[in-house]
């Protein structure tokens, strides 16, 4: 599916969910209570948790101060909490008609077994409590959504009756607290309606990194504490204030709560790195498309990378004995390149450097490819690949290939493969990134290239990963034969002055 299809989809699937909750609270207030149910159970996949309670000759466990049936939302917190931007736990107390079975203790197990689809499932809700007029017995608790008007289907009394328990089914009042509600409905019903809710990000050791919308502000300090309530191992929730800074990667970011502690430590694709989120750049969703340029390298290859951060392309490459030159502006990408090399025991197979990526590139890049390249023959295995993962101005620095070499190449096999990022809002983004690389490079990439998305980075905004071998008449500049008779000129003249000065 291409990139404008998908964000078409999404967009149509947030049109069709606000239309479908708009319908739903147009029919709640204008059709009857069977309608209303009716249309509640077409969405049942959709909509979290809704009842209705038809019996009345059936026990309770508390008194009935249920909510009024009119909300009929089995995980909505209560509309009270609507607004909330300091968090109040005790505020999402609330209590809920559920449908249950009393059962005898010796059946529980079996009905669980044979009603496994039937049975209400929800981490952190118990599906089986205590019966309050029965200490031999126990009421399993079933899935409202699967038990219209609290009546059992056929399939569900053939299995009651097999295991001769009675097929009454009646209301318990489920009492639900903050620690049962999901992220995500906490923060819905805490924001204004209609507006974006948001309870993803990205995860960087004990460090869950939001990047919150405008509207989303106001209510910031709660959702971090509600992200770190909600996922186990999260310790600090930060905010990105700033866009990155393209000369060191990093950017500024607002600590929401828990503690302030942002060096952290990470595991990817076996990995462990350390690191201060506060002052380098480190992204867990490019993990994937960092393992799959790994996978082109073979033991033996050479590894240039140019924007090399704390190092996940050069460390995992020389664990796969590969040999690695990496390299960064950043003072403290370096740093922690080095402490990364010492962690991971490959700090003898890393030459690292601190330098401008232009820099690298016209020094120990070409130093290192001058030697080399030469003594390459058509049998040899060795590849060099050149890593220039700057998405935001990777593809300006591709002009320094032009003419990087002098001489002749010896083999057109060992000529380096560059695998360049960058971004685009085009329309048609891998033409747009392969006409820029073109236009640095100054020549055609035709059938010379391939361009990989990467992923989507924001609406219209795609990354794009695009590999080719340097062409052989960009790489060297061949010395001309007008200039090669002129120096055989010079020589033989230099060599005739000494003979008659003598």
């Amino acid at each position: 599916m291409n990139n404008f299809s998908s964000r078409t989809l999404w967009r149509f699937g947030y049109s069709a969910r606000l239309l479908r909750n708009n319908h739903l609270r147009t029919a709640a207030s204008n059709t009857s209570f069977p309608a209303v149910w009716m249309l509640l159970t077409q969405y049942s996949g959709r909509i979290p948790g809704c009842f209705v309670v038809v019996k009345k000759n059936s026990f309770f466990t508390m008194p009935e101060t249920v909510e009024e049936k009119a909300n009929l939302e089995l995980y909505s917190p209560r509309p009270e909490v609507r607004g909330m931007t300091l968090l109040n736990r005790e505020a999402f107390k609330r209590t809920v008609v559920v449908p249950v079975l009393k059962v005898k203790k010796e059946t529980v197990n079996p009905l669980l077994k044979s009603l496994k689809h039937t049975v209400l499932q929800r981490p952190g809700l118990k599906r089986v409590v205590e019966d309050p007029e029965d200490e031999e017995s126990r009421l399993v608790i079933l899935d409202p959504h699967k038990i219209p008007e609290f009546s059992l289907g056929e399939s569900e009394q053939e299995v009651l009756k097999r295991l001769n328990v009675r097929p009454e089914v009646s209301k318990y009042n489920l009492e639900l607290t903050y620690e049962n509600f999901k992220s995500e409905e906490i923060l819905r019903a805490v924001l204004p309606e209609g507006q974006d809710v948001t309870s993803g990000f990205s995860r960087v050791g004990h460090i869950a990194h939001l990047n919150l919308r405008d509207h989303q502000l106001p209510y910031r300090y709660l959702i971090g504490q509600v992200i770190i309530d909600k996922n186990p191992g999260i310790t600090c929730a930060v905010n990105k204030t700033s866009i990155i800074d393209s000369t060191y990667r990093n950017f500024q970011m607002e600590v929401l709560a828990g503690e302030s502690n942002l060096v952290t430590k990470v595991k990817e694709n076996n990995i462990a790195y350390e690191l201060d989120f506060s002052k380098v750049y480190w992204n867990p969703r490019l993990s994937t498309e960092r393992g799959r340029i790994i996978e082109l390298l073979k033991p033996g290859d050479v590894l240039f990378d140019v924007f090399a951060g704390i190092g996940p392309f050069a460390i995992p490459a020389a664990k796969k004995r590969c040999r690695v030159f990496a390299n960064d502006l950043n003072p403290e990408s370096y740093s922690w390149l080095l402490h990364n090399c010492k962690l991971n025991k490959v700090d003898n197979k890393i030459k690292a450097f601190n330098m401008d990526g232009r820099d690298f590139l016209l020094g120990p890049v070409r130093e290192e490819l001058s030697k080399e390249l030469p003594l390459l023959n058509e049998e040899q295995k060795t590849s060099f690949h050149v890593v220039m993962n700057l998405p935001a101005l990777a593809i300006e620095f591709l002009d320094v290939f032009r003419h990087l070499l002098v001489g002749e190449p010896c083999s057109t096999a060992g000529l380096p493969t560059v695998h360049c990022y960058g971004f685009s809002k085009h329309d048609d983004p891998a033409k747009d990134i392969q006409e820029r690389a073109e236009a640095s490079l100054g020549t055609s990439l035709d059938g010379r290239c391939s361009t990989y998305l990467v992923r989507n980075v924001a609406p219209n905004k795609e990354m794009l990963c695009i590999s080719f071998q340097i062409p052989a008449d960009v790489l060297y500049k061949r010395p001309c034969p007008d200039e090669g008779k002129e120096q055989a000129s010079r020589v033989a003249l230099g060599f005739q002055a000494k003979l008659f000065a003598v």
